[in-house]
């Protein structure tokens, strides 16, 4: 990957991740910067929209592995029939986690309007909501 001179606090400031989380992608291969002569790290532009992926790979509770897993698939150069029936089961396992958290955000939600209600009408009988 070649850099075009974007070094890490311009990465960080760009994406708002901190410099340790950056050297930690590094470090589980999640980011692969070019070395400079003076030892500098050097981004490519795609790293920008890379970084922003992990972030949210990371929210949905993936591991570093399982993020590897999804890059090695997504930027793999030709075929990438071998990295896909990984990548699937990983991708359709959290949807699933994703769909139960609504429901239960959704549950929750539901029974809070109702107290929110209840307890309005107590402070305000003549009041209809």
């Amino acid at each position: 990957m070649e850099g075009i001179d974007i070094h890490i606090s311009e990465l960080s400031k760009r994406t708002g991740v901190s410099l340790r989380s950056l050297r930690y992608y590094e470090e589980k291969d999640l980011l692969n910067p070019t070395r400079l002569e003076n030892g500098y790290r050097d981004y490519a532009e795609a790293d920008v929209e890379k970084v922003r992926m992990i972030q949210l790979y990371f929210s949905l509770g993936l591991t570093a592995k399982e993020i590897n897993d999804f890059f090695d698939c997504l930027f793999q150069q030709g075929e990438k029939k071998e990295c896909l029936p990984n990548a699937i089961q990983v991708g359709e396992r959290k949807l699933n986690e994703i769909r139960s958290q609504i429901d239960w955000l959704q549950k929750a939600e539901s029974q809070l309007e109702r107290s929110l209600l209840r307890w309005k009408t107590i402070i305000n009988p003549n009041e209809l909501l």
